[in-house]
């Protein structure tokens, strides 16, 4: 039996990748490490403290607001996302002229810029003149996004389920695309109704496909801030004060970065651990 030959000249095709996640990750995280255990009096004069901003992070009211409305924001958005996305998914046609013009139309709201977005949906829901605002208003609703926490976590969700759901949408067609037609076949030999066909044929093939969309929409959704600012600035008051923004107001408005450093790793951390989790209880079945 021949010994195997291996070619160790291409991981010089990987060096690239490596330097640039690098620069572009480990280099900055290091630096915000460095921030977060230190205090600053300025002239580059640096002081040890430990781990005081982690416990005055975590001792926070303000930080604990910030946690529980992100949250909250992740939660509503995912719970309509998802199901509206399969459900759009599952009504979109799979043969024809219609399925090039649904994919077109599904992908457009991916492709505008994240701060157009909030600048569109700033003009469309004021309640003097944007069509949304003032359609509810002359429908007896009383609107107001700039002026009513309500309205503004109305405006907010809505927002981001325009702009995201065609990425639930456009993973589901591709799964439901994949599955063959011989499952059909066999379901409609076999008498099954269409809920009995999306309950153990579609949405088990679905299942890694949804895996990769919530995680992906976790991930952004609790991750917001360019759209979010634009839109409501955090306001009315601290309504929509979500924890990317109240993380950018510490760091640049108030230019505390020891505390800033110390909470975005705070807020690192519970990422991959939500993560980590909505990854486990998803893929246990598999395991057994």
């Amino acid at each position: 039996m021949s010994a195997r030959t291996v070619n160790h000249k291409a991981w010089w095709l990987v060096l690239p990748v490596v330097l640039l996640v690098a620069f572009n990750a480990v280099i900055p995280l290091m630096a915000v490490v460095n921030y977060s255990v230190q205090e600053t009096f300025g002239n580059n004069e640096f002081f040890f403290e430990g781990v005081r901003w982690f416990e005055q992070v975590m001792q926070s009211p303000r930080f604990r607001e910030a946690l529980t409305r992100q949250i909250a924001f992740t939660a509503i958005v995912l719970a309509i996302q998802v199901p509206l996305g399969v459900a759009i998914a599952l009504a979109m046609p799979h043969k024809g002229w219609g399925v090039s013009v649904c994919l077109v139309l599904m992908a457009m709201p991916l492709l505008i810029p994240y701060n157009v977005v909030g600048a569109m949906w700033n003009i469309f829901a004021l309640p003097d003149i944007g069509l949304m605002g003032r359609g509810l208003n002359a429908l007896g609703f009383d609107f107001n996004y700039t002026r009513q926490p309500t309205s503004a976590w109305i405006t907010l969700v809505a927002m981001d389920v325009w702009h995201w759901t065609s990425l639930v949408v456009l993973l589901a067609y591709a799964g439901l695309s994949a599955i063959p037609d011989a499952y059909y076949q066999a379901a409609r030999i076999d008498g099954a109704s269409r809920w009995a066909i999306f309950r153990h044929i579609q949405l088990p093939k679905l299942k890694h496909v949804l895996l990769i969309a919530v995680l992906l929409r976790f991930m952004d959704s609790f991750m917001i801030y360019t759209e979010a600012v634009v839109l409501t600035g955090g306001g009315p008051g601290n309504a929509t004060t979500l924890l990317s923004i109240d993380l950018v107001k510490i760091a640049l408005g108030q230019f505390d970065l020891g505390p800033a450093a110390a909470m975005s790793l705070i807020y690192f951390l519970i990422i991959l651990l939500l993560s980590w989790l909505f990854y486990t209880v998803m893929t246990k079945d598999e395991e057994r």
